[in-house]
């Protein structure tokens, strides 16, 4: 690792082969955690590069728990973390709501390594048992539309890192990998940056496979489209800019969005948007998101029928049997 830590800090980058390999061998225990983030922070100084980026994806995909949910062709709604923004459980709301209007949903997630409350805290709060039986994760992408895959227990690499990414509190390159080893390797998948050259990152990484993208960024940094701003959607044919006002929403201020101090503040929010009792800054912001997951599955549905369909998942109250039943069969 000694020689590895030299040339980054010379400003050298990995080769495919290389990174797939240091992934690989941080798997198996061979750095100790000083050594660990100290690569770590070499990827906070500087851009990682798409041969970077995909070799510890390799590496990562090659290492996973695989779970085949393929025959229901599902989408994962993600963000990678790290805008500081501390917003609620957006994304995994989200997920709830295009679950609720029909479509196949495989969430990936984890703890918050640099918010209050990641997905994976938020189904603990609703009392949700993790699991990587192929069998129950199919059982209840029947009954309710939606399986939940917490990331440690599917990739013994990035368990060994989270000691380190807590300790740490900052983003890391494990938050830019997470959205691409979802170990079902889902059909389709929206995916919130935190910046710029990261949209495009991920674009150019997508383009070399199979899954059908969007890839979104709101300009004042949020990892998700937070209707605070304007907002970019990059997919494998175009890159477009949006306003909250040129799809039909209300345009809202930072504090609107906060997920609050505990995991419990931010369940309780994400509660009240499946239920239809929240602020019309959180529900928006979830029904936007959802909106645009349902236009990857369905690029030819018009937007606004996009968001009409994530709409009234939630008013129907089909967002909220979908949760409910999810936390019955999970629990």
């Amino acid at each position: 690792m000694k020689q590895i830590l030299y040339k980054l800090f010379e400003h050298q980058y990995l080769g495919r082969d290389e990174a797939r390999e240091i992934l690989q061998n941080i798997a198996q225990g061979r750095y100790n955690d000083a050594q660990v983030a100290s690569l770590i922070t070499v990827f906070l100084m500087r851009n990682i590069s798409v041969e970077e980026l995909t070799g510890f994806r390799d590496a990562l995909l090659e290492m996973r728990v695989p779970v085949d949910l393929s025959q229901y062709a599902p989408i994962d709604i993600v963000g990678t973390g790290g805008d500081g923004k501390n917003t609620f459980n957006i994304s995994t709301a989200a997920s709830f709501v295009v679950a609720g209007a029909g479509y196949p949903v495989v969430k990936h997630g984890n703890y918050g390594a640099t918010s209050v409350s990641g997905a994976s805290n938020v189904m603990e709060q609703h009392g949700v048992k993790f699991t990587s039986d192929t069998d129950r994760l199919r059982r209840s992408m029947d009954a309710c539309n939606i399986a939940y895959l917490h990331a440690p227990l599917f990739n013994s690499a990035m368990k060994a890192v989270a000691p380190v990414r807590k300790a740490l509190g900052v983003r890391t390159f494990f938050n830019m990998l997470g959205p691409l080893v979802n170990p079902a390797i889902p059909r389709y998948q929206l995916l919130g940056v935190y910046n710029l050259p990261l949209l495009r990152l991920y674009s150019y990484t997508f383009q070399e496979n199979d899954t059908r993208f969007a890839v979104v960024h709101s300009l004042d940094g949020y990892d998700e489209i937070s209707l605070t701003g304007e907002f970019k959607v990059a997919t494998s044919t175009t890159e477009t800019i949006y306003t909250p006002e040129s799809i039909g929403f209300d345009r809202y201020r930072e504090q609107d969005l906060d997920g609050g101090e505990t995991p419990e503040d931010a369940a309780r929010i994400f509660d009240s948007v499946l239920r239809g009792v929240a602020t019309p800054a959180q529900t928006d912001s979830v029904v936007a998101n959802a909106a645009f997951a349902i236009r990857v599955i369905e690029p030819e549905k018009p937007l606004a029928d996009c968001i009409a369909l994530a709409r009234e998942s939630i008013q129907s109250g089909k967002a909220l049997n979908t949760l409910k039943k999810f936390v019955e069969l999970n629990s």
